[in-house]
C-alpha cells in the first residue's frame, strides 16, 4: 500500500505563501482575541457581496471552493502546426 503525503524530503507544504501570511497578521492585528470571529465576519461580507452580483467577489467566492481554473497553454504555431516535434524523458544517473 502506497503510503499518503509527500515522500521524505519534499519540501513543498514549506513553501513561502507571503500573502497568506500577511492576511493572518493582518487580522491578528484587529481581533487578537477574537481572529476566528473576524475571519467569519470577512466570510459574511464576500457573501453579501456576491449576493449583490459583485463580479470579482463572485469570482473569489468560486476560488476558494472550486480552485482557480486550469490555465491553458496554446502549444501551436499560428500555421496550425505543433510547438514541440518530440518530448522526452530522460534519466540520468548520480555520481
Amino acid at each position: 500500500m502506497a503510503e499518503r503525503g509527500a515522500p521524505l524530503g519534499n519540501k513543498n507544504a514549506t513553501k513561502a505563501k507571503p500573502w497568506q501570511r500577511a492576511i493572518l497578521r493582518a487580522v491578528r492585528k484587529r481581533s487578537p482575541s477574537a481572529e476566528l470571529e473576524y475571519l467569519d465576519k470577512l466570510a459574511e461580507e464576500l457573501l453579501d457581496a456576491c449576493a449583490k452580483q459583485d463580479l470579482p467577489a463572485l469570482k473569489e467566492l468560486g476560488d476558494r471552493l472550486d480552485g482557480t481554473s486550469h490555465q491553458s497553454v496554446d502549444d501551436r504555431n499560428p500555421d496550425g502546426t505543433s510547438l514541440f516535434s518530440k518530448v522526452e524523458r530522460v534519466i540520468i544517473e548520480s555520481k
